[in-house]
Order: C-alpha cells, then structure tokens, then sequence
C-alpha cells in the first residue's frame, strides 16, 4: 500500500486517517478495467496501482480521487481520455483533484 511506503515519521499518521474506512473489493470487472487502462496506455502497468485506483473509483462512482499523483492520475491532460476512455466502457469519470485543489472548493 502507498500510503505506508516510506520511512517518514507521517507514515502512521497517514495510515491513521485510513484505519476505519472500509476497503473496496477488486472483483473481476475493476480488474479487466484496469487492465484495459494499462492496455490503451492511459496508466503505467508498472506499478499498476494507479491503474487499480482509478479502476475502483470508476466502478464504485467516487465522486473524487484525491492525490498528489499529477504525472498519471491529476494530470489535465489525460483527463480528457479518461472521460473518453470511460464512456466508451460505460462507466462514469470521477474529479480527479489534488488536496490543494479540493480544499479550495470548500
């Protein structure tokens, strides 16, 4: 799990934020979802992680991912094939924003 890579002193506090919230299951349609971003080169397939993130929240109809990841996930200029790509697999496109950007909101 990202959230706890690293040595940094955060690490606990990062996996303390996470500690009650429930896991999404992978079933086999996120997996063949995610596998068909890393095919049509929207995500890295090494590691897949991102892949898998955007997979899920696609499936579960997340309103956000939030993440600092701007080089794959909050990255303008992939957004418009995520909603390409998205459509034609009949699933919606959840914001893909950074911390920074979803605190501005509120």
């Amino acid at each position: 799990m990202e959230l706890s890579a690293g040595t940094s002193d955060l690490v606990p506090l990062r996996l303390a934020l996470i500690e009650n919230l429930p896991a999404l299951p992978i079933g086999l349609e996120v997996t063949a979802t995610a596998m068909t971003y890393i095919r049509r080169k929207l995500m890295p397939g090494r590691p897949s992680g991102d892949a898998f993130h955007l997979a899920l929240a696609s499936h579960y109809k997340c309103d956000f991912i939030v993440t600092w990841n701007c080089k794959h996930l909050a990255n303008p200029n992939k957004f418009a094939h995520v909603q390409h790509l998205n459509r034609l697999l009949g699933l919606p496109v959840p914001e893909i924003v950074t911390p920074q950007e979803l605190l501005r909101r509120t």
